[in-house]
């Protein structure tokens, strides 16, 4: 096999099916050695691809440099300017200012009739109640979760008792009066949620929990899953 054949089977490879992949199920794919798909990596990268990831935690192709740029169609545009719309009215100060941002841009890059479109949007969203307004940089909050670095904070619950906590930031949930953190407590061993304006003096820890912020994420999304379902069962006909 020539190398660009094989190149182009790489990049096969990482389209298709789950992510990330490692060196070793790539090599078994191809039928090359690890040392060899890891000298590709670094090739295709040259070649303008995007692929995350490293030896040891498998790669992610973020962009494929071959592929031309996604059109939307019109109901997709529609859905993104609600999303988009949506993030201006629940998100904190950075991540509404980041979605005005991104409109702006949507709307120069697209073509006219579409940014016309954009512009005169049917779809809106509006909150005649927002949610509660945290007392925490959740800027910082979702960076350490993308770093998977675990965080401590101050914590008063519902009835008024006060921690200190130690977690693993999983993922931040918008929900209709507050926002929440999904984490891992390190203080019950358990993972937990926590309401974003009742933390206090968060400080970002160089502790990592690096690479298992999905698998954790997942595992906690299930077991809601499960305990919402147990309690659908519970309720009488």
């Amino acid at each position: 096999m020539s190398r660009t054949a094989r190149l182009f089977q790489l990049m096969q490879a990482l389209r298709s099916g789950p992510s990330p992949k490692t060196s070793v199920q790539l090599a078994q794919d191809l039928g090359v050695s690890s040392r060899t798909i890891h000298r590709d990596i670094d090739s295709l990268r040259e070649l303008g691809a995007v692929i995350d990831g490293e030896a040891g935690f498998g790669f992610t192709l973020i962009e494929d440099a071959t592929l031309p740029p996604l059109g939307f169609t019109d109901d997709e545009l529609e859905a993104l300017v609600l999303g988009l719309r949506e993030v201006q009215v629940i998100g904190d100060p950075a991540l509404s200012d980041a979605a005005s941002a991104a409109l702006r841009k949507l709307q120069g890059r697209l073509p006219q009739r579409q940014s016309h479109r954009l512009s005169h949007a049917v779809l809106a969203a509006t909150r005649f109640e927002r949610p509660a307004t945290p007392t925490i940089q959740v800027a910082a909050l979702r960076q350490a979760a993308w770093d998977e670095r675990a965080i401590e904070f101050s914590y008063v619950d519902a009835k008024g008792d006060a921690t200190r906590r130690r977690v693993n930031p999983l993922s931040i949930v918008y929900m209709d009066r507050s926002s929440v953190l999904l984490s891992w407590c390190h203080l019950r061993q358990d993972f937990r949620v926590f309401r974003l304006d009742r933390m206090q003096e968060m400080l970002v820890t160089d502790q990592s929990f690096r690479p298992n912020r999905v698998p954790m994420l997942r595992e906690a999304l299930a077991g809601i899953h499960a305990e919402r379902k147990a309690q659908e069962n519970e309720k009488p006909s």
